[in-house]
């Protein structure tokens, strides 16, 4: 059986995220297998799973920044806001220049308010979204608070077809937690006036994950490799060395002093190099969040 820690898989297409769990769950011979953040199954790219007591992590590294490259097509919206889904109004785009397309991308950077896709697992009424929109059921989901710290045009291009052109915009966003790709797409669509979707989305980086550290399902499968438990909140967090006063009582749950490492989470070590749990800071104490050695 496999040690706690982290596994950066490069999910591949047509995988659901939960039937890469399924996969890992048995290389790593497991149940305690979980993964920090969906990925469509249309979509590529990195996904940082957890195993054992790694799946504490999980809940704090979903809440990271990220990055993708995307592909977007204008001309076309889907019901799904990706290719996936079903077409809906064509609109010749052969109109959309380049100059367009990059005053559409400034106006979606920064801090914006973004409306989720009707197909999202946002709850509305205690129901997933996407639950109502199969059963031909649209709800209203309100617009939230992200911010789109990069959003960079790689490549415009024009392809034909018999009803016009499409303008295809590659494009490489680095984003906070909740944002959706598929919105920015259907966003830019209207903002244009012709439509959009997604047609090919790959997640490059989570937090400290990037492509770099993942590994496909079958080189897993050849050599099962992870992040250890240790390492991965080191790379993920600010690092806090306790006495062995202090790991005793982080061991029973119990506050220590506080540090000078911001809100949190906070890794805190053992003097012997040991990850005892994740903390935050409050005013005048710091709190374990996550017990990973229990006393």
């Amino acid at each position: 059986m496999a040690e706690s820690g982290v596994v950066v898989v490069d999910k591949p297409a047509d995988w659901t995220s939960h039937d890469v769990v399924a996969k890992t769950r048995g290389l790593a011979r497991t149940r305690r297998v979980g993964h920090a953040g969906t990925l469509d199954p249309m979509a590529t790219g990195v996904l940082v799973l957890g195993i054992e007591k790694g799946t504490k992590l999980l809940g704090h590294l979903t809440l990271t920044e990220k990055e993708y490259a995307a592909t977007i097509r204008l001309g076309l919206v889907t019901n799904t806001d990706d290719a996936e889904g079903e077409p809906g109004v064509r609109v010749d785009a052969s109109e959309v220049g380049d100059e367009a397309v990059h005053a559409a991308v400034a106006r979606l950077t920064g801090e914006i308010q973004q409306v989720p896709p009707q197909v999202s697992a946002i709850k509305v009424g205690g129901k997933r979204a996407y639950k109502s929109a199969r059963e031909g059921k649209e709800v209203v989901l309100r617009p939230r608070a992200v911010t789109v710290a990069r959003f960079e045009v790689t490549a415009v291009r024009r392809v034909e077809d018999a009803d016009g052109v499409f303008v295809d915009v590659d494009a490489s966003v680095t984003c906070s937690s909740g944002t959706y790709i598929r919105a920015l797409a259907r966003d830019m669509g209207e903002d244009l006036g012709v439509g959009g979707h997604l047609t090919a989305l790959r997640r490059t980086r989570v937090g400290p994950y990037d492509l770099s550290q993942a590994r496909t399902l079958d080189q897993l499968a050849a050599e099962f490799t992870q992040v250890p438990l240790a390492r991965a909140v080191a790379v993920a967090f600010p690092v806090r060395m306790l006495t062995d006063d202090e790991t005793r009582l982080v061991r029973n749950g119990n506050r220590i002093g506080p540090s000078s490492l911001g809100p949190g989470p906070v890794g805190m070590f053992a003097p012997d190099g040991r990850v005892i749990a994740l903390g935050e800071n409050r005013r005048d104490h710091m709190k374990p969040l996550v017990v990973f050695e229990p006393a």
